[in-house]
């Protein structure tokens, strides 16, 4: 894959930041309207969740702008990382809501809620839901067609956010049958699905940020170097990410009899052969004689 189908695979990242972008304003808006108009905690929480999440989108969104940028002298490699840090940045921005979701619906549940809300929130939260669901399936899609980590955080927290919408619509049905607290209940339960999904992402980007890496993946790369013609073994192989990137240096054995042209061009094989996978951007192969 070429470097400029990359950064192209970025700018079409871009498109699914900005979906996350307009339907989170729209429905945040929403949700703060119908949740003042109807006294109910949950919608209330779940438009607060919504209204961060603009900026978790925004941060993903100037990621993978960053990240377009060409290599330069304090960056060799190109910024693909950035990709990864806006993830970073949207997870720390999903934990602080996550806990003040926690600490408002706490407050609520302590001095306690005499009326149920009106029934117009349920129908607003499972119309959120849904359209939450759609941006989802394209988001999800999109990210695993670019391969964009920060597009599929993204991705993620538009799921967890119908989750949410579909969790609050319950909890406030409930609380219809004589059971107004269920309505700040379900503000907590949002506050805990917030901040489990901010952790997941933290998680991930700061995996592959301190270079950690699947080994399932760098056993299929050593599979695939031991395939070529002339790699007697592999000594060593590793790998990190740049981005969705994947960097990988390997030190393969060479049987010590053959010429160093025909050794350079074994390499040149195991380069070729590891750059077949999508998300590998750079090989540096040594060789050593068997």
């Amino acid at each position: 894959m070429d470097q400029q189908y990359r950064y192209d695979n970025l700018k079409l990242g871009e498109r699914g930041a900005i979906i996350s972008i307009i339907a989170y304003i729209c429905l945040s808006s929403l949700k703060f309207m119908v949740g003042y108009m109807s006294d109910s905690e949950a919608l209330k929480a779940d438009g607060l969740n919504n209204a961060t999440d603009i900026v978790a989108s925004v941060a993903v969104l100037i990621g993978l702008k960053i990240a377009q940028k060409p290599a330069d002298d304090d960056h060799p490699y190109g910024h693909w990382k950035s990709e990864t840090i806006a993830s970073l940045v949207a997870s720390f921005i999903m934990a602080a809501v996550g806990l003040q979701v926690l600490s408002e619906a706490g407050i609520a549940m302590y001095r306690g809620t005499e009326e149920a809300p009106d029934l117009v929130a349920v129908w607003t939260g499972l119309f959120c839901a849904a359209v939450m669901i759609a941006v989802y399936g394209y988001n999800k899609r999109l990210a695993l067609r670019i391969n964009s980590q920060a597009l599929m955080s993204a991705a993620k927290d538009n799921r967890s956010d119908a989750y949410v919408s579909l969790g609050t619509a319950v909890g406030i049905l409930g609380s219809q049958f004589n059971l107004p607290w269920l309505d700040p209940l379900t503000a907590v339960i949002v506050g805990l699905i917030i901040c489990k999904t901010a952790w997941d992402i933290f998680r991930e980007a700061s995996h592959h940020l301190s270079d950690g890496f699947d080994e399932g993946v760098i056993q299929s790369y050593k599979d695939a170097v031991l395939s070529v013609d002339g790699v007697e073994d592999v000594k060593e192989i590793r790998a990190r990410n740049y981005g969705s990137n994947a960097v990988v240096d390997v030190i393969v054995l060479i049987d010590a009899e053959r010429e160093f042209q025909e050794a350079h061009e074994i390499a040149t094989r195991v380069e070729d052969e590891l750059k077949k996978s999508a998300d590998v951007y750079e090989v540096h192969v040594h060789y050593e004689p068997s």
